[in-house]
């Protein structure tokens, strides 16, 4: 390895650049665009290449100059950028959505609420990497890159010995393998890591695993360069690293988790230990148990001492955890409108921040399982409203509950049509074999409607009654009589539902003009 560079969110660093001058200059874009690129990765949704990337205007001078900064730095890599004027607080939520793909410049003293409420919500991610009970195309490519990182990685270090403890560091950080729950279900990684969270505890995750990315490819350096061991170094060389066993936690939930080694040996353990919690004599970790406090960021702080060739070695250590507020109201919506209607089955999606599909349940009058976690079919009963009640279970096994009315509709009425159009024109042979139909325009549910009787007016001759939606005798003999330019009216026509024991509303009238 006579060159290497170091992957850094999506920005490569060659370590033998002189950072000077222009070099300066290049690095500070690539800072930029690695952190933007971070941000709507996780956040929102990347836009397409051929899609212009929308980066926020505010209203304060430094805001502006990085906007355009931005700009300019992803039209260098070859996209187009869009300068879109925003509001402060609703960029965060308009970057979850797709509206926007950049939230730069945020104040933790006034935008914290905004901003989390935001991270809060981990429908997107549930969007974009999975499909039905199995993975998305996006899904199957975030696994597929991990098992590569993995096989490139052991391709480069090769079967040299010394690099063997490389390889096991690999499977064992990146392992993509099925995991059983605390319950003995087995799930996909992607599903029992990432489905159902909040975005901010996902975004903690991928941030975890950057940083064992960097940790990686710090000890092959090292390894490379005879500058230290994996398995043996000095207790200088050592890191104290927080791990919880969650990165997000409701408000007033147990805060569980431990303070361990970079490079953690068991042989060797702490004399004593400062901050919150307290040693494990069997493994020398310290155990973190406390209660999570205010919604936000929050900071944990402590110290080992060891006792390294008769000498006491502190060392001190930092982390940070996020408290998210519990959720206090679900995500209830019709998949195809804002209302439901009378006669047909109603997609219906249930979900509850923060808690995974299969621990909310969904009640009302008609309604039922879809066959999966949180997708129902609502079949309106009678009068003009129905609420949909639901319940989550949260991981300390209390439940929320959250209720939503929707409004009860009939089905629209369906638009009479001649030879497939409401305005036909052609010769009267034409209109002689016409079929007169009624379709349900701009209607999203599969209803089909037969007519079964219709009024034919030809200028000129009285109004003929015809049954069925075909021409009769007497129709085709008026039909006859009409001339060129003709305008032959068909009204009042009558029709029923196929398989909805529903009456149909007045169907409008179609023309037929005689050339």
């Amino acid at each position: 390895m006579t060159e290497m560079s170091i992957y850094e969110n999506n920005v490569f660093f060659d370590l033998n650049q002189n950072l000077t001058g222009g070099n300066m200059v290049k690095l500070f874009k690539g800072l930029v665009l690695a952190a933007v690129v971070v941000s709507f990765t996780v956040f929102g949704s990347i836009a397409k290449a051929a899609d212009p990337i929308r980066i926020p205007v505010l209203n304060w001078t430094s805001q502006i100059v990085m906007a355009n900064i931005m700009a300019q730095i992803f039209e260098e890599q070859g996209y187009t950028a869009e300068l879109v004027p925003a509001e402060s607080a609703s960029r965060y939520e308009a970057v979850r959505i797709g509206d926007l793909h950049v939230a730069h410049e945020t104040w933790e003293s006034t935008m914290a609420l905004p901003f989390y409420e935001a991270m809060d919500k981990g429908d997107k991610i549930d969007e974009f990497w999975f499909e039905g009970d199995g993975y998305s195309p996006r899904g199957k490519e975030i696994v597929a890159a991990i098992e590569k990182y993995k096989t490139d990685m052991k391709a480069a270090v090769g079967k040299d010995v010394k690099y063997q403890a490389i390889g096991r560091e690999l499977d064992n950080k990146f392992n993509t393998a099925d995991v059983v729950d605390g319950e003995g279900v087995k799930k996909k990684y992607l599903d029992y890591h990432y489905k159902g969270f909040p975005s901010i505890a996902s975004l903690t995750k991928l941030t975890a695993m950057q940083n064992n990315v960097k940790v990686m490819e710090a000890n092959v350096y090292n390894l490379a360069l005879g500058k230290a061991a994996i398995d043996a170094t000095s207790m200088n060389k050592y890191k104290a690293i927080v791990v919880l066993d969650k990165n997000a936690y409701f408000q007033g939930e147990k805060v569980t988790g431990k303070v361990v080694l970079g490079r953690y040996d068991e042989n060797t353990k702490p004399t004593s230990f400062q901050g919150p919690g307290k040693i494990d004599p069997a493994t020398g970790q310290a155990k973190i148990e406390m209660t999570a406090g205010a919604v936000g960021e929050q900071n944990i702080k402590g110290k080992f001492n060891f006792l390294e060739d008769g000498k006491n070695v502190p060392l001190e250590f930092e982390g940070t955890y996020v408290v998210v507020p519990r959720p206090n109201q679900a995500t209830i919506s019709a998949d195809k409108m804002n209302v439901v209607y009378r006669g047909v089955d109603n997609p219906i999606s249930v979900s509850f921040a923060g808690i995974s599909a299969d621990k909310v349940s969904a009640s009302a009058p008609g309604m039922r399982s879809a066959g999966k976690p949180g997708q129902y079919m609502l079949s309106p009963q009678s009068g003009s409203e129905v609420i949909v009640n639901v319940t989550g279970k949260l991981p300390d096994n209390t439940t929320v509950s959250d209720r939503k009315v929707f409004r009860i509709k009939g089905l629209p009425a369906p638009t009479g049509k001649i030879r497939n159009e409401v305005a036909a024109k052609g010769p009267k042979s034409n209109l002689e074999v016409c079929t007169i139909s009624a379709e349900m325009e701009d209607f999203d549910f599969p209803v089909t409607v037969n007519v079964t009787q219709f009024n034919l007016k030809v200028p000129g001759s009285p109004t003929i009654v015809v049954s069925g939606n075909k021409m009769d005798a007497k129709a085709k003999a008026a039909i006859a009589k009409a001339s060129r330019g003709d305008v032959v009216v068909i009204s009042e026509i009558k029709a029923r539902f196929v398989g909805i024991d529903l009456p149909v509303k007045r169907v409008s009238t179609c023309t037929y003009e005689v050339q």
